[in-house]
């Protein structure tokens, strides 16, 4: 379990059903753009760097590859060290950010969806490029953080596809059994979720939630793809 995510919730039952992981940023929720001001201020403070994230594209990108991105585009040396202290200090401004962020919101569906998986023992998960504590402060504002028991994050690789595989590992610990690819959904709102999903040979449920269409989405190789998470049957679909 990654370090500052809660353990075994109710939905974490249920060893015959299928794994689902949701990405966060565009799928869940919208922190409207507080996860780019701590992470700016994060920078500003560590690396004593100003504007940095200016024109870098946020949809999929892990916590540590923008830091790295961000590092890069000034010259700067970027050890994982370094970039680790920034993170540290990222996750220390996010919940002063996310409180005061007027634009925060849980996207459509989202409530609703989550406590329909967890009423029908659907193991939930995350996959996303946020750092475990990152994910929940972003998550905490709405209420939902300890819908999900376990999952992948942007401390634990910098590629999403990796992220995942770490999600995997600690889905089958939780539920004390081998998680089959094929039994795994990823539910995200990217290019870059899709791509991870099929990596791993799991599959992909696609929101048009963010920047992409659904029909970007399905190009993409996503095996589903709805305009939002309140579209109906999205619950069956994922549970077969």
């Amino acid at each position: 379990m990654s370090a500052g995510w809660p353990a075994s919730p109710a939905g974490a039952r249920g060893p015959g059903n299928r794994v689902l992981f949701f990405d966060v940023d565009g799928t869940l929720v919208s922190s409207g753009g507080a996860g780019a001001r701590a992470l700016e201020r994060a920078l500003r403070d560590v690396a004593h760097i100003e504007g940095a994230l200016a024109g870098v594209r946020f949809d999929g990108a892990t916590d540590l590859w923008l830091v790295r991105e961000a590092l890069a585009a000034r010259a700067l040396p970027h050890s994982r060290e370094l970039a680790l202290a920034v993170l540290d200090r990222y996750v220390e401004l996010l919940p002063e950010e996310i409180e005061g962020s007027a634009g925060y919101h849980l996207l459509p569906g989202v409530p609703e969806l989550l406590a329909a998986l967890a009423d029908r023992g659907a193991p939930l998960g995350l996959c996303t490029g946020n750092v475990a504590l990152g994910a929940r402060a972003k998550l905490a504002r709405g209420g939902i953080e300890g819908r999900f028991a376990f999952g992948g994050f942007g401390n634990d690789a910098e590629e999403r596809a990796d992220i995942l595989a770490a999600g995997l590992r600690r889905a089958a610990e939780a539920l004390g059994r081998t998680i089959e690819p094929r039994e795994a959904w990823v539910i995200g709102d990217t290019p870059k979720d899709v791509a991870a999903a099929l990596a791993r040979g799991v599959r992909c449920l696609a929101v048009a939630s963010g920047r992409f269409s659904a029909g970007e989405l399905r190009a993409a190789g996503a095996h589903e793809a709805v305009e939002s998470l309140a579209a109906p049957g999205v619950a069956e679909l994922l549970l077969g």
